[in-house]
């Protein structure tokens, strides 16, 4: 007989290549990892893992277990959904994540509905930026992510995710007080072109959504800072370092000496949340989506129609 939680660490070990990698995303150790994968080993009989320099490959017999291992604990997930749609109870312990500014916007309201709503639910959040977050997902690291795409730039999903739109945001542009533009009802991106801008990490989505959306009005941006976490780039506005993008979730209050003016280009970001098909019956999913979707109402946002998968969403 194999060992659900063996087999647990041998698909870890797959999926990322790296014992560490894999001990941190099941949240053991590295030496558990090895007891685990060295009892495996005796249990099948067969070599698992071999040296590869300083890591860890699977060897043939390996490879061809982690497949299986990948398909047998897809089916205990939708087992465990179907159990928990059965008892109909919002129960257990449900982690999920969220960049910065949904985590400020949206947990606070949503996460305290769900503690009154359903106190048998023990619930574990932290900030991630978007594609961790469904990388999370992914490994089964995380059972829901909060992340976005741009009405311009849309996220690609992997296979085997659903998700639910939460709200549409709407952007302006931040600008210090003193700005020549502060005053205006609206600005075209291309009246920025002189201005530095304050973005992101480069490489991020956000950052190269950011690039392109410049572009296409004819502006080669000028990057003067970066800053991973919103609050950061508004008081880096406020000392009159640059512009940057605002979007409306999780901006407010606004730092003294930063005033919004809404872009003619009338750009948004879409906000949604994913979560693994094979636990879309769990309750304790679907009350959290409605918590989510709940809060995203409350700033302002829409969240109509029904969660698609990742296969068939724009």
């Amino acid at each position: 007989m194999l060992n659900l939680e063996r087999l647990r660490t041998l698909d870890a070990l797959a999926r990322h290549g790296s014992v560490s990698v894999a001990a941190e995303g099941l949240h053991i150790t590295t030496s558990a990892v090895s007891q685990q994968m060295a009892k495996l080993e005796r249990e099948v009989g067969q070599q698992l893992l071999a040296r590869n320099g300083r890591g860890i490959r699977l060897t043939d017999a390996g490879r061809l277990l982690a497949e299986h291992a990948a398909r047998i604990l897809s089916q205990v997930e939708l087992a465990q959904s179907d159990l928990e749609a059965q008892r109909g109870q919002v129960a257990g312990e449900l982690r999920l994540s969220a960049f910065p500014t949904a985590a400020r916007g949206l947990f606070p309201t949503a996460l305290a509905e769900l503690r009154q709503r359903h106190p048998a639910l023990r619930v574990r959040s932290r900030e991630l930026e978007p594609e961790r977050g469904i990388r999370g997902v992914v490994r089964g690291d995380l059972d829901l992510a909060v992340v976005l795409d741009w009405h311009n730039k849309p996220m690609p999903l992997p296979d085997g995710l659903v998700k639910a739109l939460l709200l549409d945001d709407p952007a302006d542009v931040a600008l210090p007080a003193g700005h020549r533009l502060a005053g205006r009802d609206e600005v075209d991106l291309a009246e920025l072109a002189e201005d530095e801008w304050i973005t992101w990490g480069e490489g991020e989505f956000c950052h190269e959504w950011l690039m392109l959306t410049l572009r296409s009005r004819g502006v080669e941006p000028i990057v003067g800072h970066r800053a991973a976490e919103s609050h950061t780039q508004l008081g880096l506005v406020a000392a009159g370092l640059g512009v940057c993008v605002a979007p409306l979730l999780g901006r407010n209050p606004l730092p003294e000496g930063v005033v919004t003016v809404p872009l003619r280009q009338r750009i948004q970001r879409h906000v949604f949340v994913v979560w693994r098909a094979d636990a879309d019956r769990r309750p304790s999913i679907r009350a959290a989506v409605g918590a989510l979707r709940a809060a995203g109402e409350r700033v302002g946002g829409t969240a109509a129609g029904a969660p698609t998968t990742a296969s068939t969403a724009s």
